[in-house]
Protein backbone atom coordinates (compact mmCIF):
# COMPACT_ATOMS: atom_id res chain seq x y z
CA UNK A 1 0.00 0.00 0.00
CA UNK A 2 1.74 3.12 -1.10
CA UNK A 3 1.90 6.69 0.38
CA UNK A 4 0.72 4.65 3.46
CA UNK A 5 2.95 7.17 5.87
CA UNK A 6 5.52 9.09 5.80
CA UNK A 7 9.14 8.18 6.36
CA UNK A 8 10.50 8.65 9.93
CA UNK A 9 13.51 10.75 9.01
CA UNK A 10 16.63 10.04 11.26
CA UNK A 11 18.96 11.95 8.46
CA UNK A 12 17.84 14.84 6.38
CA UNK A 13 18.57 15.66 2.47
CA UNK A 14 22.08 15.59 1.68
CA UNK A 15 23.20 17.31 -2.09
CA UNK A 16 25.55 14.81 -3.74
CA UNK A 17 26.48 15.62 -7.35
CA UNK A 18 23.31 17.40 -7.95
CA UNK A 19 21.08 13.91 -6.72
CA UNK A 20 19.18 13.97 -3.28
CA UNK A 21 19.81 10.82 -1.08
CA UNK A 22 16.91 9.13 0.41
CA UNK A 23 16.00 10.10 3.74
CA UNK A 24 16.67 6.89 6.20
CA UNK A 25 14.56 5.27 8.66
CA UNK A 26 14.79 3.39 11.08
CA UNK A 27 11.52 1.43 10.27
CA UNK A 28 11.03 0.58 6.96
CA UNK A 29 7.53 -0.82 7.41
CA UNK A 30 4.79 1.17 7.06
CA UNK A 31 2.51 -0.44 9.13
CA UNK A 32 4.73 -1.00 12.12
CA UNK A 33 5.19 3.33 11.59
CA UNK A 34 1.97 3.93 11.31
CA UNK A 35 0.86 1.93 14.30
CA UNK A 36 3.90 3.59 16.41
CA UNK A 37 2.83 6.65 15.30
CA UNK A 38 -1.08 6.46 16.60
CA UNK A 39 0.14 4.84 20.24
CA UNK A 40 2.74 7.30 20.49
CA UNK A 41 -0.58 10.29 19.87
CA UNK A 42 -2.81 8.20 22.21
CA UNK A 43 -0.02 8.30 25.09
CA UNK A 44 0.44 11.75 24.81
CA UNK A 45 -3.29 12.57 24.65
CA UNK A 46 -4.48 9.97 27.55
CA UNK A 47 -1.36 10.94 29.57
CA UNK A 48 -1.88 14.63 30.01
CA UNK A 49 -5.77 14.42 29.67
CA UNK A 50 -6.27 12.46 32.49
CA UNK A 51 -3.18 13.69 34.42
CA UNK A 52 -5.49 16.89 34.25
CA UNK A 53 -8.26 14.95 35.78
CA UNK A 54 -5.98 13.66 38.73
CA UNK A 55 -4.47 17.04 39.54
CA UNK A 56 -8.22 18.43 39.92
CA UNK A 57 -9.79 15.27 42.00
CA UNK A 58 -6.67 14.80 44.28
CA UNK A 59 -6.13 18.56 44.88
CA UNK A 60 -9.91 18.52 46.03
CA UNK A 61 -10.18 22.16 44.20
CA UNK A 62 -6.72 23.90 44.97
CA UNK A 63 -5.42 23.05 41.49
CA UNK A 64 -8.21 23.48 39.16
CA UNK A 65 -11.58 22.98 38.60
CA UNK A 66 -14.42 20.97 36.17
CA UNK A 67 -12.65 23.44 33.84
CA UNK A 68 -9.32 22.68 33.97
CA UNK A 69 -10.49 18.87 32.86
CA UNK A 70 -11.91 20.57 29.76
CA UNK A 71 -9.23 22.46 28.64
CA UNK A 72 -6.53 19.54 30.00
CA UNK A 73 -7.95 17.51 27.38
CA UNK A 74 -8.65 19.86 24.51
CA UNK A 75 -5.19 20.57 25.03
CA UNK A 76 -3.99 17.03 25.16
CA UNK A 77 -5.68 16.17 22.20
CA UNK A 78 -4.09 19.03 20.24
CA UNK A 79 -0.74 18.00 21.23
CA UNK A 80 -1.54 14.53 20.18
CA UNK A 81 -2.61 15.37 17.05
CA UNK A 82 0.76 17.33 16.57
CA UNK A 83 2.26 14.13 17.62
CA UNK A 84 1.10 12.06 14.97
CA UNK A 85 -1.01 13.79 12.29
CA UNK A 86 1.64 13.00 9.47
CA UNK A 87 2.00 9.28 9.97
CA UNK A 88 -1.35 8.00 11.23
CA UNK A 89 -3.13 10.63 11.23
CA UNK A 90 -3.77 10.40 15.16
CA UNK A 91 -7.38 9.39 15.09
CA UNK A 92 -6.33 8.92 18.88
CA UNK A 93 -10.21 7.59 19.09
CA UNK A 94 -11.34 4.36 18.13
CA UNK A 95 -14.93 5.93 16.78
CA UNK A 96 -13.16 8.10 14.67
CA UNK A 97 -11.49 5.28 12.87
CA UNK A 98 -14.30 2.93 12.57
CA UNK A 99 -16.57 6.02 11.04
CA UNK A 100 -13.20 6.66 8.65
CA UNK A 101 -13.69 2.79 7.70
CA UNK A 102 -17.80 3.24 6.88
CA UNK A 103 -17.21 6.55 5.02
CA UNK A 104 -13.94 4.04 2.63
CA UNK A 105 -11.29 7.01 4.51
CA UNK A 106 -9.73 4.04 5.70
CA UNK A 107 -9.04 0.68 4.73
CA UNK A 108 -11.36 -1.71 7.17
CA UNK A 109 -8.17 -4.05 7.46
CA UNK A 110 -6.05 -1.39 9.31
CA UNK A 111 -9.32 -1.08 12.03
CA UNK A 112 -7.46 -3.10 13.99
CA UNK A 113 -4.17 -1.99 13.88
CA UNK A 114 -5.27 1.29 15.18
CA UNK A 115 -7.40 0.07 17.68
CA UNK A 116 -5.24 -1.49 19.17
CA UNK A 117 -2.76 1.38 18.91
CA UNK A 118 -5.31 3.27 20.63
CA UNK A 119 -6.23 0.29 23.13
CA UNK A 120 -2.26 0.59 23.89
CA UNK A 121 -1.47 4.12 24.20
CA UNK A 122 -4.70 4.33 26.75
CA UNK A 123 -3.37 1.55 28.68
CA UNK A 124 0.28 2.90 29.32
CA UNK A 125 -0.97 6.43 29.64
CA UNK A 126 -3.52 5.31 32.94
CA UNK A 127 -0.87 3.41 34.00
CA UNK A 128 1.91 6.30 33.72
CA UNK A 129 -0.79 8.48 35.20
CA UNK A 130 -1.15 6.56 38.38
CA UNK A 131 2.75 5.89 38.90
CA UNK A 132 3.01 9.79 38.75
CA UNK A 133 0.05 10.28 41.12
CA UNK A 134 0.38 7.57 43.10
CA UNK A 135 0.91 8.88 46.57
CA UNK A 136 -1.55 11.59 46.09
CA UNK A 137 -4.28 9.39 45.03
CA UNK A 138 -3.80 7.27 48.26
CA UNK A 139 -3.54 10.49 50.63
CA UNK A 140 -6.46 11.76 49.18
CA UNK A 141 -8.67 8.26 49.50
CA UNK A 142 -6.58 6.75 52.60
CA UNK A 143 -5.73 4.21 50.54
CA UNK A 144 -9.51 2.93 49.63
CA UNK A 145 -9.42 2.81 46.16
CA UNK A 146 -13.21 3.21 45.12
CA UNK A 147 -15.28 3.82 42.40
CA UNK A 148 -18.23 5.53 44.13
CA UNK A 149 -18.53 7.73 46.89
CA UNK A 150 -16.80 10.85 48.25
CA UNK A 151 -13.58 9.61 48.07
CA UNK A 152 -13.86 7.74 44.80
CA UNK A 153 -11.12 7.85 42.53
CA UNK A 154 -11.55 5.48 39.46
CA UNK A 155 -13.40 8.29 37.58
CA UNK A 156 -9.87 9.82 37.51
CA UNK A 157 -9.18 6.80 34.47
CA UNK A 158 -12.62 6.47 33.16
CA UNK A 159 -15.93 7.71 32.51
CA UNK A 160 -19.16 7.26 34.99
CA UNK A 161 -22.56 8.33 35.44
CA UNK A 162 -24.17 10.57 37.14
CA UNK A 163 -26.44 9.03 40.08
CA UNK A 164 -29.41 10.06 38.21
CA UNK A 165 -28.61 8.91 34.53
CA UNK A 166 -30.25 5.97 33.07
CA UNK A 167 -28.81 3.16 30.60
CA UNK A 168 -30.77 4.68 28.09
CA UNK A 169 -30.36 8.15 28.63
CA UNK A 170 -26.75 7.43 28.89
CA UNK A 171 -26.70 5.90 25.72
CA UNK A 172 -28.27 8.57 23.67
CA UNK A 173 -25.61 11.15 25.61
CA UNK A 174 -22.83 9.18 24.23
CA UNK A 175 -24.22 8.56 21.02
CA UNK A 176 -25.30 12.69 20.97
CA UNK A 177 -21.62 13.76 21.85
CA UNK A 178 -20.11 11.62 19.66
CA UNK A 179 -22.12 12.17 16.32
CA UNK A 180 -21.28 16.05 17.42
CA UNK A 181 -17.77 15.30 17.35
CA UNK A 182 -17.70 13.73 14.22
CA UNK A 183 -19.79 15.76 12.00
CA UNK A 184 -17.91 18.90 13.13
CA UNK A 185 -14.48 17.28 12.35
CA UNK A 186 -15.87 16.35 8.70
CA UNK A 187 -16.60 20.55 8.59
CA UNK A 188 -13.29 21.26 9.55
CA UNK A 189 -11.81 18.43 6.68
CA UNK A 190 -14.03 19.64 4.15
CA UNK A 191 -12.55 21.51 1.77
CA UNK A 192 -15.61 23.08 -0.04
CA UNK A 193 -16.57 23.91 3.44
CA UNK A 194 -14.46 26.51 5.62
CA UNK A 195 -11.97 23.91 6.59
CA UNK A 196 -9.39 25.05 9.29
CA UNK A 197 -6.45 26.75 7.71
CA UNK A 198 -3.59 24.39 6.68
CA UNK A 199 -1.38 23.31 9.47
CA UNK A 200 -4.14 24.80 12.30
CA UNK A 201 -5.88 21.62 12.26
CA UNK A 202 -4.93 20.27 15.82
CA UNK A 203 -5.90 23.67 17.43
CA UNK A 204 -9.48 23.64 15.95
CA UNK A 205 -10.00 19.51 16.79
CA UNK A 206 -8.41 20.26 20.24
CA UNK A 207 -11.18 23.43 20.62
CA UNK A 208 -13.57 21.48 19.75
CA UNK A 209 -13.11 18.64 22.13
CA UNK A 210 -12.82 21.69 24.80
CA UNK A 211 -16.68 23.13 23.55
CA UNK A 212 -18.44 18.98 23.72
CA UNK A 213 -16.71 18.65 27.96
CA UNK A 214 -17.84 22.59 28.09
CA UNK A 215 -21.51 21.76 27.03
CA UNK A 216 -22.01 17.62 26.95
CA UNK A 217 -19.85 16.53 29.82
CA UNK A 218 -22.15 16.67 32.93
CA UNK A 219 -24.16 13.61 32.53
CA UNK A 220 -21.05 10.81 32.03
CA UNK A 221 -17.75 12.82 31.73
CA UNK A 222 -18.23 12.60 27.73
CA UNK A 223 -15.87 9.73 26.76
CA UNK A 224 -16.88 9.45 23.70
CA UNK A 225 -14.17 7.71 22.46
CA UNK A 226 -14.67 3.63 22.91
CA UNK A 227 -10.40 2.92 23.44
CA UNK A 228 -10.15 6.34 26.02
CA UNK A 229 -12.62 4.59 27.98
CA UNK A 230 -12.25 0.77 28.21
CA UNK A 231 -8.33 0.74 28.25
CA UNK A 232 -7.50 2.51 31.60
CA UNK A 233 -10.84 0.78 33.15
CA UNK A 234 -9.24 -2.49 32.51
CA UNK A 235 -6.21 -0.80 34.14
CA UNK A 236 -8.21 0.10 37.28
CA UNK A 237 -9.41 -3.28 37.64
CA UNK A 238 -5.99 -4.73 37.78
CA UNK A 239 -4.56 -1.59 40.02
CA UNK A 240 -6.72 -2.63 42.64
CA UNK A 241 -9.99 -0.85 41.94
CA UNK A 242 -11.75 -4.43 41.04
CA UNK A 243 -14.65 -5.42 39.11
CA UNK A 244 -16.57 -2.70 40.53
CA UNK A 245 -15.52 -0.80 37.65
CA UNK A 246 -17.30 -2.78 35.54
CA UNK A 247 -20.63 -3.34 37.54
CA UNK A 248 -20.96 0.83 38.36
CA UNK A 249 -23.54 2.43 36.96
CA UNK A 250 -25.88 -0.12 36.44
CA UNK A 251 -22.86 -2.23 34.00
CA UNK A 252 -21.90 1.11 32.21
CA UNK A 253 -18.85 -0.05 30.91
CA UNK A 254 -20.41 -1.35 27.49
CA UNK A 255 -22.10 2.30 26.48
CA UNK A 256 -19.18 4.06 25.35
CA UNK A 257 -18.10 0.85 23.49
CA UNK A 258 -20.82 0.84 21.39
CA UNK A 259 -22.95 3.88 21.63
CA UNK A 260 -19.66 6.11 20.58
CA UNK A 261 -19.02 4.22 17.14
CA UNK A 262 -22.51 4.16 16.17
CA UNK A 263 -22.65 8.47 16.87
CA UNK A 264 -19.44 8.68 14.89
CA UNK A 265 -21.12 7.01 11.89
CA UNK A 266 -24.77 9.04 12.39
CA UNK A 267 -22.90 12.24 12.79
CA UNK A 268 -20.30 12.09 10.06
CA UNK A 269 -23.19 10.67 7.65
CA UNK A 270 -25.58 13.81 8.74
CA UNK A 271 -23.18 16.24 7.44
CA UNK A 272 -22.35 13.88 4.01
CA UNK A 273 -25.80 13.62 3.24
CA UNK A 274 -26.73 17.19 4.28
CA UNK A 275 -23.43 19.25 3.65
CA UNK A 276 -20.85 17.17 1.82
CA UNK A 277 -22.69 15.55 -1.32
CA UNK A 278 -24.44 18.89 -2.38
CA UNK A 279 -21.24 20.77 -2.99
CA UNK A 280 -21.29 21.50 -6.44
CA UNK A 281 -18.57 19.93 -8.96
CA UNK A 282 -16.10 22.13 -9.94
CA UNK A 283 -17.06 21.37 -13.54
CA UNK A 284 -20.20 22.36 -13.28
CA UNK A 285 -18.69 26.04 -12.20
CA UNK A 286 -16.04 26.00 -15.31
CA UNK A 287 -13.21 24.26 -12.87
CA UNK A 288 -12.10 21.05 -13.42
CA UNK A 289 -13.35 17.88 -11.73
CA UNK A 290 -11.76 17.12 -8.25
CA UNK A 291 -11.88 14.19 -5.99
CA UNK A 292 -14.07 14.83 -3.20
CA UNK A 293 -12.36 13.09 -0.85
CA UNK A 294 -8.83 11.13 -0.77
CA UNK A 295 -9.26 7.51 0.08
CA UNK A 296 -7.45 7.69 3.79
CA UNK A 297 -4.92 4.57 2.15
CA UNK A 298 -3.76 6.52 -0.91
CA UNK A 299 -3.39 9.67 1.66
CA UNK A 300 -3.19 8.76 5.11
CA UNK A 301 -1.09 12.19 5.90
CA UNK A 302 -3.50 14.79 4.51
CA UNK A 303 -4.25 17.05 7.38
CA UNK A 304 -8.43 16.09 6.90
CA UNK A 305 -7.20 12.96 8.81
CA UNK A 306 -6.17 14.79 11.80
CA UNK A 307 -8.62 12.84 14.32
CA UNK A 308 -9.62 12.44 18.02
Amino acid sequence: MKDLAQSVEVGVFQQRGGKVTRPKVWLKNELIRVGLAESLSTYVMMSLGLGSVAQVVTGQGAFGQYLSINLGFGLAVAMGSHVGGKISGAHMNGAVSFTMCVFRRLPWKMLPLYISAQLLGSFLAAGTIYAVYYEAIHDYCGGNLTVTGEKATAGIFATYPAPYLSLIAGFFDQVFGTAMLLLCLMALSDQKNKPAPAGSEPAFVGFLVLLIGISLGSNSGYAINPTRDIAPRVFTAMAGWGTDVFRVGNGWWWVPLVATPIGGVLGAGLYKAVVELQHPHLSEAGGEMVEEAVPLDKEINTSENVCV
